[in-house]
């Protein structure tokens, strides 16, 4: 207790911030295996034919392209070259955006014409696509925040945390969609 009264931090053992973020990726998995057990439960295997499947594949492409950025990211920072860290965790941010912008700015309108969020497959649609594109912009500042800090210098090889636990939350949040798109895409 005189180390926090003499303004020293306490050091807390890497393992407890990383069982916190496993514990809430578990409770956010839950809140999405609902979401695609009532895409079944709801509209059982329908998909409307004017769904776009070239823009789905195209957003998905993407996405997982993304992952593959924030790992080399992850990876560049462990061996302490800060530039490659830079330049691919930038990449995993742009390429969030193109996903978003993919989702939001262009399925979206499409997808009203053929169903509304009204309809069934329009809520159920609309509600999951939904819920992940809020995850990927969360996801998406959470990045801009590391790849700020990692501008100043926070972090190198044994002082990652950060950037440890931003790539596993965007990891996850890739992993969500490989099983929304072939639910909301693919299923017929």
């Amino acid at each position: 207790m005189s180390a926090l009264r003499e303004g020293h931090a306490i050091a807390v053992p890497l393992r407890v911030p990383r069982f916190g973020l496993w514990l809430f990726l578990l409770s956010e998995s839950m809140i999405f295996a609902t979401l695609l057990s009532a895409r079944f439960i709801l509209q059982g295997t329908y998909r409307p034919a004017e769904l776009n499947q070239a823009l789905g594949l195209a957003i998905t492409l993407i996405l997982l392209t993304s992952s593959f950025t924030a790992n080399r990211a992850e990876i560049a920072i462990a061996h302490g070259k800060t530039s490659t860290f830079l330049r691919n965790l930038l990449a995993t941010i742009i390429l969030g955006i193109l996903f978003l912008i993919g989702v939001v700015a262009v399925e979206w309108p499409e997808a009203m014409h053929f169903a509304p969020p009204s309809s069934g497959y329009g809520t159920v649609f609309f509600t999951m696509t939904g819920m992940h594109a809020a995850h990927v912009f969360s996801g998406v500042v959470i990045l801009s925040l590391i790849y700020r800090l990692g501008r100043r210098g926070a972090f190198g090889p044994g002082r990652m945390w950060g950037v440890e636990g931003a790539v596993k939350y965007w990891h996850f949040v890739d992993i969500v969609w490989v099983f929304f798109y072939p639910a909301l895409y693919l299923v017929r």
